[in-house]
């Protein structure tokens, strides 16, 4: 059941393995994409297993139920991550499922398709939404945000030092003229930097922000971390691939937090552990072995894949 292409999916081997798929388990994998992590799941299952795909985009809804929809053991779901919790949790086994698949990447066909609007490298309409059937595109937003808050977006989800400038810079030239192409867009923000960094466009940090404010991903991220326990079975395990820091931090915290991980405990001064401490509700995640990044063979084959970082928990037994 190999990939249609030569395309091999982020960290395969690593997700296998912190997923630990067994033959008779339920997965979910919640970012279908290009089905790469899917179809090495369905390898790895037996008769009685099961594997839902969701994604919130059409495309690639399409392109599973092409693929894998004669498969008994495969079920596919449109829908974005705050809808983890509805759709998996109707699709359930009755004790929960064995592991949970969160890629928070932008997909290979997502960026290669220039009527996406998701990359700089192609000119194409300034689109950018994931599920391209709802909600506004990057160039509308782009239309009526107002400067402070665009400023705000690419400082904060871009991590754009120079989000002033850029913000700016977008404010003057949609007052000339609509920004509604990927070229005009990246155009207007290479003009607006004034350093490069190495082997990284200078648009890149704001096209991430803007396509991230207008699929509202963080929010989306937030609502199936805290879906993810309340799905798995005791003993089952989340895999996370983020791709730049701004989620990595979000997902390292999350499971810090679910992990009942504190300060350390101050005692009084008869060294007794305070009420409030010593009620601490049971872990809800535990972290599975330490964050991992590609090595670089995979980084030098997929380029896409150097700033990949996976972390795994387990919902204790």
């Amino acid at each position: 059941m190999a990939e249609p292409s030569d395309h091999r999916p982020v960290l395969l081997d690593e997700v296998l393995t912190g997923l630990a798929v067994r033959p008779e388990g339920a997965y979910v994998d919640a970012t279908f994409g290009r089905g790469g992590h899917a179809a090495a799941i369905l390898e790895r299952l037996g008769r009685e297993g099961r594997l839902l795909a969701v994604d919130r985009d059409p495309d690639a809804v399409a392109a599973a139920a092409e693929r894998f929809g004669d498969d008994p053991r495969f079920q596919v779901a449109q829908g974005d991550f705050a809808m983890l919790r509805t759709i998996a949790g109707n699709n359930a086994p009755a004790a929960g499922y064995d592991g949970i698949l969160l890629d928070l990447g932008v997909s290979s066909p997502q960026l290669d398709r220039p009527e996406r609007g998701f990359s700089f490298r192609h000119d194409g309409p300034l689109d950018m939404r994931m599920d391209t059937s709802v909600g506004e595109t990057a160039a509308e937003w782009l239309a009526r945000i107002e400067v402070a808050e665009l400023e705000r977006v690419i400082r904060t989800l871009g991590e754009e030092r120079f989000a002033r400038r850029i913000a700016r810079s977008i404010d003057t030239a949609r007052a000339e003229q609509p920004i509604d192409t990927t070229a005009r867009l990246a155009a207007i923000v290479d003009a607006a930097v004034p350093r490069r960094e190495r082997d990284k466009h200078p648009a890149t940090r704001t096209f991430q922000a803007i396509r991230m404010a207008v699929n509202t991903e963080l929010e989306a991220l937030d609502a199936a971390l805290e879906a993810v326990p309340d799905l798995l079975a005791p003993g089952g395990r989340v895999a996370v691939i983020s791709f730049h820091s701004l989620e990595d931090r979000r997902v390292k915290r999350f499971i810090r937090a679910a992990s009942g991980e504190r300060p350390a405990v101050v005692r009084d001064s008869h060294g007794r552990v305070p009420p409030f401490e010593a009620e601490r509700p049971a872990p809800r995640l535990l972290p599975v072995g330490k964050p991992v990044t590609p090595g670089d063979d995979e980084a030098r084959r997929n380029p896409r894949a150097r700033s990949a970082r996976l972390r795994v928990a387990e919902r204790p037994a």
